[in-house]
């Protein structure tokens, strides 16, 4: 019946506990270099900002050090504004704008900004890659890949040049990779061109999730959140930003599946080419050729970071939203 299935959404609402404003702290640094203890102060702690969400994701800041931060709750179908002491409900819903019960991830996943400063959407409810245009309207982008619906949009950037590069798995479908209306058999990567033709890069990694660019936009890196084969890609791109190759594994961390929480999940890049990249137990470093020069620990699942002003690294730790300080520059 669908009466019992709207029923289900209003009780996951009612016992999501209330937000809150947080001074807690949690978690460790873990050093494997000198380089990361210049990247990230031995002294510096995770601070907890807010937490009594159901699971965050897509961190994004918007504007300068008087800005904002924008990030998804994928469950509640709602994107959050953060602003100093303060949270607030900036839209919803975010990904699914539908009027039956549409699983328990239906809600928008990873935020970016366009080159003129338009927020952009992987959403997954209604499968799509939107825009918030500059009137509060959204626009579609693209929900289709040779007539065939996406599965569900997980997350993506805008290179220089206005391409869109995004992930397709299917987490946001209600049944994930058996549900009766995925489209596709594959999980793609995708580039989506400012004239709106999509490319499809590659359907080689089997879960792919986070997704960021080198800072000379040669290299494409990708997450795996299977937890067979937990790792992070790396993929040539040729002058017209194709893949070039299969591409070759940066670091494998499947030994640390089940023994910490999470998999590999969203990513940002620095502005030395350094990974800044969620996984089993927190926010992984390494080096553009794929060295770990430590973990930001946090213990929780960890699904994805950004940079904001001041060197801070805000990053969305499964009902909480959390930040450290770092030395580390933003592309």
């Amino acid at each position: 019946m669908r009466t019992t299935a709207i029923l289900g959404i209003s009780l996951l609402l009612t016992f999501i506990p209330p937000l809150a404003y947080s001074q807690d702290t949690l978690g460790s640094l873990e050093s494997q270099t000198q380089q990361f203890d210049k990247l990230v102060p031995p002294q510096s702690k995770i601070e907890v900002l807010a937490k009594g969400f159901t699971w965050t994701e897509g961190p994004v800041w918007i504007g300068d050090e008087n800005g904002y931060l924008l990030f998804s709750d994928i469950p509640r179908n709602t994107i959050f504004k953060w602003k100093g002491q303060s949270v607030s409900t900036f839209m919803s819903p975010s990904g699914y704008t539908g009027v039956t019960y549409y699983g328990l991830e239906p809600g928008s996943n990873g935020l970016f900004l366009s080159r003129t400063g338009e927020l952009m959407m992987c959403e997954h409810g209604d499968r799509r890659l939107s825009v918030l245009t500059r009137d509060g309207g959204k626009r579609t982008l693209v929900d289709n890949y040779q007539g065939k619906r996406l599965n569900s949009p997980n997350d993506g950037f805008v290179k220089s040049n206005g391409d869109i590069y995004f992930t397709d798995p299917p987490y946001g479908l209600p049944d994930r990779f058996t549900d009766r209306r995925r489209e596709l058999d594959f999980c793609g990567v995708y580039r989506l061109s400012p004239g709106g033709d999509l490319t499809l890069l590659t359907k080689s990694i089997e879960r792919p999730n986070g997704i960021a660019l080198s800072p000379d936009e040669k290299t494409l890196y990708v997450a795996q959140s299977n937890p067979s084969e937990a790792n992070w890609t790396a993929f040539q791109l040729d002058a017209s930003g194709n893949v070039v190759g299969q591409g070759r594994e940066l670091l494998n961390v499947t030994d640390r599946v089940g023994k910490e929480p999470g998999l590999p999940d969203g990513m940002t890049v620095d502005a030395e080419g350094n990974l800044w990249a969620s996984g089993p137990g927190g926010i992984y470093v390494l080096t553009g050729d794929g060295k770990l020069l430590g973990r930001i620990v946090t213990g929780e699942k960890t699904s994805n970071c950004t940079f904001g002003p001041g060197g801070y690294l805000y990053m969305t730790v499964d009902s909480m939203l959390c930040r450290i300080k770092t030395n580390a520059k933003s592309q």
